[in-house]
């Protein structure tokens, strides 16, 4: 698979139309997230989607809260997953992020976790529920 990541903002529509019917899929439709609880806070986030060829397969997206810098909304059509999509995002956007120097977290669904303990997250307080489904707030630990 030759994957691209393509970072991008709000107001590219064509980029955030693809985004937005991946994050349906997977979080309305698959997840039963409410439609109201999916889409917030997307003109402030910076936004990523990854593609094979033509191909839109992942998005996922970050913004700055007062906490820091919230990753979030991280998506893989089924029939794409376990085949390390998310790692690869994952890593591009810490990679874009960690320069700034300010604390980095997310809320990771339960079946989630380990991708991101692998990658330097860990797990602050109790879980949690969002939209419907089981969290747990992670903490990225710089191993720079």
């Amino acid at each position: 698979m030759a994957l691209e990541i393509i970072k991008f903002q709000f107001d590219d529509v064509v980029l955030r139309n693809y985004a937005f019917e991946i994050r349906h899929k997977v979080f309305v439709i698959e997840q039963k997230c409410p439609p109201e609880l999916e889409y917030e806070n997307e003109e402030i986030s910076t936004h990523y989607i990854v593609k094979n060829n033509e191909i839109f397969l992942a998005t996922a997206r970050y913004r700055y809260t007062s906490n820091g810098i919230k990753l979030e909304r991280f998506a893989v059509l089924k029939k794409y997953r376990k085949q390390g999509i998310a790692w690869f995002l994952l890593n591009k956007i810490l990679e874009d992020v960690k320069i700034e120097n300010k604390q980095i977290y997310l809320h990771s669904q339960v079946t989630a976790i380990n991708l991101y303990k692998k990658a330097g997250f860990e797990i602050h307080g109790k879980m949690f529920e969002e939209a419907g489904i089981e969290h747990f707030k992670m903490i990225y630990r710089n191993r720079n």
